[in-house]
């Protein structure tokens, strides 16, 4: 990509050079020590019910004075001045922490260019919740900011960081207005055709935003005439996710964000018809990747105008998380090298997760050191001291809203799929997509194909949605505390996942799959290979013995046997009978002819198919009418080499099993001779 020679790629004293750090929080000081004083948000501290309706900022005054300077004065009364990025409401912004997000910020700069623009006039940058999309923003505003004395003229056009609890900034209505004023200003050519136009139309905040726009900024840059030898300005658009209300009027009244998608999609569409007009405006849109977004960003419409840019891709996370944990635990003089590994570690790259833990140990009424250490060595869900923790609870509270903007309706749906997603270990160390993971799911749950992922819909930013995972064992969320978070009643509040709810329905779900295989069922559907590659047939059967005397079943959670006991005890009886039922098959099988070509597993099997019918274990009569002892027989007089070849495989077992498990060697030699 072009790179623009005058303005050039931001160096790396650029970027360091901001007065900046990691998601900053507002400080206070106790006993002349520094303490945290705001949530780790550090924007607004209203967390109540998040509603929709006309009370959220629409625009009804439209007296304008003749005044000088009034058409600015009643563009600011109308503006969402505090979404604007060095508002009072944000401040401290979050900044990115010096040498962190490099890869990304130079990204930015690489497709941005202030003289001639850039190929594709808008750029997607997304992420999952917290990998510091609105940090990317501000610092790169603030490194704009700084460039205006050099460049003679202020490349940052305007900002707009939307926000879910705010009234003015959750919604699009003063969002268009305060791009106007904040381009009135930084654009000072443009002011006089903006005034023009609120003087020709004075109700012009009262119309639809298509209108607006096309009055407050398309119409006033056309007037300029010729704009191509014109500066590029930057408009930066962070957080179209938390746009979640509408002005529009309703007869009821909304309990969460049922218009998100909805607003979402317009102020997208706003942008995108913004850009189709060729003005020397450069469109950076950050978000998380909820898939209605994706969807229509990845439309025909917006194909020749959207430069796309992963931020979970881009650069090195791990090596960011390291930088910034360094510096702070420096700080608190806790920088020994097993700590900093540690809480690098469990932070996964999760910037905002190492950030939330920094503020929770930097407590003056604490000990820092053995607060990071009862986090390292323990989940949230048996650390009380989180459910009190300002910083942690801030955590907790993202992703309660981000759980509340899904439909209630679907609400029980949604529990229950993470209730399975929380038991499935049979995708561990799997190639597979979220997709297929719920399509196999549903099938076990028997829920409707596709509910699963309509159900989860809204959960891009804390769940592995998009791709497949980069990491070796397949995971389903974000970052483990999400997990923790979901676990914990006092945490997660209506959002509670009940794991033993989902075990005895994956496994009842597994079995009834199991069940309802055939000798015509084709293997081909993926939930029933799931179902018998889970290990429930020869595992659960291999240790029913012992699970019956209180032993560990590696299948059936120790848990689960004490919760449920008649559940496991039926479950282990149907695996019992699937794996006799299959042993016989293949005993009659025509085509067994060379039993050197079945595995161990197959043999081991048999073996445990026999244990309960050695002579003197049951009557005479019972082991003659024994299906598998008949099948032996059968094997005998079709086949005596398969037959000599299989009871070889056999004693191997018994031998193996006299090591472990004390088994009578005697006792299997009179089954043969009975046989």
């Amino acid at each position: 990509m072009e790179r623009h020679p005058s303005f050039g790629p931001i160096p790396h004293t650029s970027i360091q050079g901001a007065n900046t750090t990691g998601f900053r929080a507002q400080r206070r000081t106790v006993n002349h020590r520094s303490a945290p004083y705001s949530i780790v948000n550090r924007q607004e501290r209203n967390r109540g019910t998040i509603y929709n309706g006309n009370v959220y900022g629409g625009v009804n005054s439209f007296t304008i004075s003749n005044n000088e300077g009034a058409i600015l004065q009643y563009l600011k009364e109308h503006a969402a001045t505090g979404a604007m990025h060095d508002s009072d409401q944000r401040f401290p912004p979050p900044l990115c922490h010096p040498g962190t997000r490099e890869a990304v910020i130079h990204r930015i700069f690489d497709w941005y260019g202030y003289q001639h623009g850039p190929g594709k006039p808008i750029m997607w940058v997304y992420a999952p919740a917290g990998y510091g999309k609105t940090a990317v923003a501000g610092t790169v505003a603030e490194i704009l900011e700084k460039k205006q004395t050099q460049l003679g003229f202020n490349p940052l056009g305007a900002t707009f960081f939307f926000w879910r609890t705010s009234a003015e900034r959750s919604s699009p209505a003063r969002f268009i207005v305060t791009l106007t004023y904040q381009l009135f200003v930084s654009i000072p050519g443009l002011a006089p055709h903006i005034e023009n136009a609120i003087k020709q139309n004075p109700m012009i905040l009262t119309k639809a935003l298509e209108v607006q726009m096309k009055k407050l900024i398309v119409e006033p840059f056309k007037a300029l005439g010729d704009t191509t030898a014109m500066p590029n300005r930057l408009v930066i658009v962070d957080g179209l996710d938390e746009c979640i209300n509408s002005d529009r009027e309703s007869r009821i009244d909304k309990k969460y964000a049922e218009d998100q998608e909805r607003v979402q999609i317009r102020v997208l569409n706003l942008l995108r018809d913004l850009a189709s007009h060729s003005l020397p405006l450069s469109l950076l849109i950050l978000s998380r990747p909820e898939s209605w977004i994706k969807q229509h960003v990845e439309s025909r419409q917006f194909k020749d105008l959207v430069e796309f840019v992963d931020l979970y891709e881009v650069g090195d996370h791990m090596q960011d998380v390291e930088t910034f944990v360094k510096a702070k635990l420096s700080q608190l003089e806790l920088d020994e090298e097993d700590l900093v590994k540690s809480l690098v570690a469990k932070a996964g790259g999760h910037m905002l997760y190492a950030s939330t833990v920094i503020l929770h140990i930097d407590d003056p009424y604490g000990d820092p050191r053995a607060r990071l250490q009862n986090i390292l060595s323990n989940s949230s869900n048996s650390n009380p001291d989180l459910a009190h923790s300002t910083p942690f609870s801030s955590l907790h509270e993202l992703y309660r809203q981000i759980m509340r903007s899904c439909p209630s309706g679907s609400r029980s749906c949604m529990i229950e799929v993470l209730e399975d997603i929380e038991v499935a270990d049979g995708f561990n160390g799997r190639s597979i997509t979220m997709r297929r993971a719920l399509d196999i799911l549903d099938a076990l749950s028997d829920r409707a194909p596709g509910s699963g992922m309509r159900a989860i819909r809204g959960l891009n930013g804390v769940l592995n949605m998009n791709g497949k995972t980069k990491a070796p064992v397949f995971q389903f969320f974000i970052h483990s505390s999400f997990s923790e978070f979901l676990l914990d009643a006092r945490l997660s509040q209506e959002f509670h996942v009940d794991r033993q709810k989902g075990y005895r329905r994956h496994l009842l779900g597994c079995l009834n799959k199991i069940s309802s295989i055939s000798l015509k069922s084709s293997m081909e559907e993926e939930h029933l290979q799931y179902a018998v590659l889970e290990e429930v047939v020869y595992d659960a059967d291999l240790n029913a013995s012992t699970a019956s005397e209180g032993y560990a079943n590696p299948i059936i959670p120790s848990q689960l046997m004490y919760d449920s006991v008649p559940l496991a005890q039926q479950a282990l009886s149907h695996v019992r009978a699937s794996s006799e039922a299959a042993v016989i098959h293949i005993l009659d099988a025509s085509n067994f002819d060379n039993p050197d070509n079945y595995n161990t597993s197959f043999y081991v099997s048999m073996f445990q198919c026999m244990d309960d019918l050695m002579p003197g274990e049951v009557p005479l009569e019972v082991w003659n009418a024994n299906q598998v002892a008949c099948a032996l027989r059968r094997l005998k007089q079709r086949s005596p080499e398969g037959f000599d070849t299989v009871i070889e495989e056999l004693r191997e077992c018994v031998e193996y099993a006299i090591d472990n498990l004390e088994a009578d060697m005697e006792a299997f030699e009179a089954f043969i001779v009975l046989i």
